[in-house]
């Protein structure tokens, strides 16, 4: 089998996912890119339930990302999401990148989820 890029991205997913868990005390941050936009999601898997989700998409937020470079979008939506998160009282999480190098988009709306206040 040849091993593509999305071949070992889903290589390095499962590899996390193994020991990544979210609780309920602390649910689990995962975060998708694609080429146009980015998504994230808190989840606790105990119960099967995503707890607040974000992206590039929501309408609140696509007048503000209008006219931003896709690293700057993920950064301003890395902090509006911290903000909801702390609205359902959500303060810690455990990150899961699934799959994607912590570089770049990934990296950028890690570090505005970091300012708005999420600890991980």
């Amino acid at each position: 089998m040849k091993r593509t890029k999305r071949i070992m991205r889903k290589i390095r997913q499962v590899r996390v996912r193994k020991r990544v868990a979210g609780t309920e005390a602390r649910p689990r941050l995962n975060v998708y890119r694609s080429l146009s936009h980015f998504y994230a999601q808190v989840i606790d898997d105990n119960e099967g339930k995503t707890l607040v989700a974000a992206s590039t998409l929501v309408k609140e937020f696509v007048d503000e990302l209008k006219g931003k470079n896709k690293k700057d979008q993920a950064k301003l939506l890395g902090k509006k999401f911290a903000e909801r998160c702390i609205e359902k009282n959500i303060r810690q999480v455990v990150f899961d990148r699934a799959g994607f190098i912590y570089h770049g988009r990934v990296a950028a709306f890690a570090e505005g989820a970091r300012e708005g206040g999420l600890d991980f």
